[in-house]
């Protein structure tokens, strides 16, 4: 059968998760509902790059996927979209090389998360971004933002009953922008556990307002205990922004 990759958009806030569950509408739900109906099938099953939480947003979810029908990479792509709810888009698809898997065959992920600090923040913000009312220590956020670059194990890091083989990751890019009257926060890494980047955001800002310093930061992430991290930021606030792959690798 055609195998084809595609990159989805989708405003995560009205979605349990990407992954399919018992309960809940998901991404992987709706896109699989869309491919069957152009299969003629029950189910056509779907790759994804990342298991997004529920409330996170992408702006370059990768999946893949086989399709009982020939079709042009264009014309799926138009076809989907047509069958989508307006709240996921397919950005692009193209035919996938033999032996590429969204997320095994990925080689970095890309998230950004978004932290309004006015006092109040604006009800047309508070789908996309998370929400810190209190002044927060720049070369704080900043110092605590460079803890994590590097390759570490994020035990420390990660939601309770992950089922993660290992839970070392290698950090190449962890960036804390403060833009006026936002933090803007940037992290590029080999892969990511369920919840990592949220906790993250969760200690550069326990760091900045003062709740605990870089240095016992520091001292909880080599811990490897869940309880002794600052609790997560908010799931609106983050977007999986791009996955990358070797050039050899995704379109056949």
């Amino acid at each position: 059968m055609p195998r084809f990759r595609a990159t989805l958009a989708y405003d995560g806030t009205d979605f349990a998760g990407f992954q399919i569950q018992r309960r809940g509408r998901t991404v992987q739900g709706e896109v699989e509902g869309a491919l069957a109906r152009l299969a003629g099938r029950t189910r056509v099953a779907l790759l994804g790059a990342g298991r997004t939480d529920a409330g996170v947003h992408a702006l370059g979810q990768v999946v893949g996927f086989e399709l009982e029908r020939a079709m042009e990479p264009e014309a799926l792509r138009r076809a989907l979209n047509g069958l989508l709810p307006a709240d996921v888009r397919v950005l692009d698809a193209a035919r996938a090389a033999a032996g590429f898997h969204p997320r095994k065959s990925a080689v970095s992920k890309l998230y950004r998360y978004v932290l309004d600090l006015a006092d109040v923040q604006p009800p047309q913000r508070a789908r996309y971004a998370g929400h810190c009312p209190h002044t927060l220590d720049q070369a704080a956020v900043r110092a605590a933002a460079a803890l994590y670059v590097g390759r570490h194990d994020f035990a420390s890091l990660a939601s309770s009953g992950s089922s993660a083989a290992t839970t070392t990751r290698t950090v190449t890019r962890s960036e804390a922008v403060f833009e006026p009257g936002r933090l803007v926060y940037e992290t590029e890494a080999d892969g990511f556990l369920r919840k990592m980047v949220r906790s993250m955001v969760g200690g550069l800002v326990a760091a900045g307002r003062g709740a605990t310093s870089v240095e016992a930061l520091a001292q909880a992430l080599l811990a490897r205990a869940r309880r002794g991290w600052p609790a997560p930021a908010a799931a609106r606030g983050l977007t999986l922004v791009r996955v990358d792959y070797p050039s050899a690798a995704g379109q056949s």
